[in-house]
């Protein structure tokens, strides 16, 4: 699935800048691409943005060549797999079903489950290591735990892309890794996944390419070689940082500085 944003601009009331000025982003099939920035650069505005949850005061966003208007909701839903950065779990329910959630699109709320849902979910909750917590109630998880079940979730949509706000900034490094090493492999299996990060030395690790947000306003854009440099990460975050190529990956790898006597 192509991901794109044409000129995008959205205005939140009461404020006189925009929260997203003229953003556009192509995210092409079998891509993990990286939007970063600092808080309030306008992330997570353009990830509701590119969902439709935000509304546009000028721009264009398709799926596909569609713009989302053309999509109707269990279409989308079967396409398109959400991570948001949190959510309130208002009733009990395992980890199992809560991931068995993320089957909805294919059953509707009162169908029952048959072997390639099953089967979706088991898959799910392996990829995402919660299969040990499936007869648990959510709300006794740790942070990482619930954060991996509702990647889970996600997964089990079997969707074509992927769209996740910090799916990582709760998780240990273990888990944090596995994650990013599965959302990889997706992508190069043909899913186009789109991370919401502040981890600037793991996304050079894994994705193709970056867009950086500053204000709202598209500071940098294209591989990570491309986008982190050290007068862009500068200009951007307000802070001196050194960049070097991993002597094993070859990657940017970002060190802050001490602050400047």
């Amino acid at each position: 699935m192509r991901i794109r944003a044409e000129g995008v601009v959205v205005r939140y009331p009461g404020l006189d800048a925009a929260a997203l000025d003229d953003v556009s982003v192509t995210v092409e099939p079998g891509t993990l691409y990286a939007v970063l920035g600092p808080n309030g650069s306008g992330k997570s505005t353009l990830m509701r943005a590119l969902l439709g949850g935000s509304q546009l005061a000028a721009g264009r966003v398709t799926l596909d060549g569609r713009s989302l208007d053309g999509w109707d909701r269990r279409e989308r839903a079967r396409s398109v797999g959400v991570v948001t950065q949190s959510e309130t779990i208002s009733f009990s329910l395992t980890t199992r079903e809560m991931v068995a959630m993320g089957r909805y699109p294919y059953l509707g709320a009162l169908a029952s489950e048959g072997d390639d849902d099953r089967a979706a979910i088991a898959r799910a909750l392996d990829a995402c290591d919660v299969a040990g917590l499936a007869d648990r109630d959510v709300t006794t998880l740790s942070g990482g735990e619930l954060q991996r079940t509702r990647i889970a979730r996600a997964l089990a949509q079997e969707p074509r892309a992927l769209v996740l706000d910090e799916p990582t900034s709760s998780l240990d490094i273990r888990h944090e890794m596995a994650i990013l090493e599965l959302l990889r492999a997706s992508a190069d299996a043909g899913m186009t996944v789109l991370l919401i990060t502040h981890g600037l030395d793991t996304a050079a690790q894994f994705a193709d390419r970056m867009l950086l947000l500053d204000h709202g306003r598209l500071a940098a854009e294209g591989t990570p070689s491309e986008v982190l440099r050290e007068d862009v990460l500068l200009q951007v975050y307000g802070w001196p940082v050194s960049v070097h190529a991993d002597p094993e990956s070859g990657t940017p790898r970002v060190t802050p500085r001490r602050a400047p006597k």
